[in-house]
């Protein structure tokens, strides 16, 4: 009984040794490709842990300048978080802070350079989006009327009511009053009922000789869905 034991014991450590000669190999690069990815994927959330950790101390700074009314070491704040962690939620936020700590302190050249990058390079698109509305506001006012409206191009729907309102302002501005009204029909259409921004574009219809009555209104809102 013995020797019959010992006698499957050594077939099944033979059948072993074959199975590992012909595949031992492939499981060994295999294993080194898993543990390899595993230990990659770690690595790689412990760098993000740590980009987080510095840029948000990054941000802190650039906050504490912004609040000290120090647009230039704003800038030059925001200006290190572009190029350390630029890719990161907390370099849109600084851009934004700083293009208004720029505005205040009347640079606005450096108000749209930081809006521009926010805009163009940020990952997050509510931010970008942000960017873009604010950045077209500033063109408004600089006259650059082309710039503005390029500035509006490519955002996101929930933006659209707000841009449709810029546009609307850039139009009556120009004295295309047709086009002016149809952007704020638009933008009026897309609206919540209960929104402020709906009042505030009926009073610029208004202006321009359109008077939103019930009818009107539900025809409008009919139009924009």
């Amino acid at each position: 009984m013995a020797n019959h034991l010992d006698l499957e014991e050594q077939e099944q450590l033979d059948q072993l040794k074959h199975f590992w000669a012909q595949y031992g190999n492939w499981i060994t690069w295999v294993l080194i490709v898993v543990l390899g990815g595993f230990a990659s994927w770690n690595g790689f959330q412990y760098w993000q842990r740590t980009q987080a950790v510095q840029a948000a101390a990054l941000y802190d700074e650039v906050e504490r300048m912004a609040l000290s009314a120090d647009s230039d070491k704003t800038i030059r704040a925001f200006e290190e978080m572009k190029a350390r962690f630029g890719s990161t939620v907390y370099a849109q936020q600084a851009g934004l802070l700083a293009s208004k700590t720029a505005e205040v302190a009347g640079n606005s050249q450096a108000s749209l350079t930081a809006l521009t990058w926010v805009a163009e390079k940020g990952a997050d698109k509510g931010y970008a989006g942000v960017a873009k509305l604010r950045l077209a506001s500033a063109l408004i006012a600089q006259k650059s009327y082309d710039l503005a409206e390029k500035a509006l191009q490519g955002l996101d729907a929930d933006f659209e009511p707000l841009a449709q309102d810029r546009r609307g302002d850039i139009y009556a501005i120009q004295g295309k009053k047709t086009e002016a009204i149809a952007a704020y029909k638009a933008a009026y259409g897309m609206f919540d009922g209960r929104s402020d921004y709906r009042r505030l574009v009926e009073v610029k219809l208004n202006a321009l000789g359109v008077h939103v009555d019930a009818t009107l209104s539900k025809t409008i809102v009919e139009a924009a869905k």
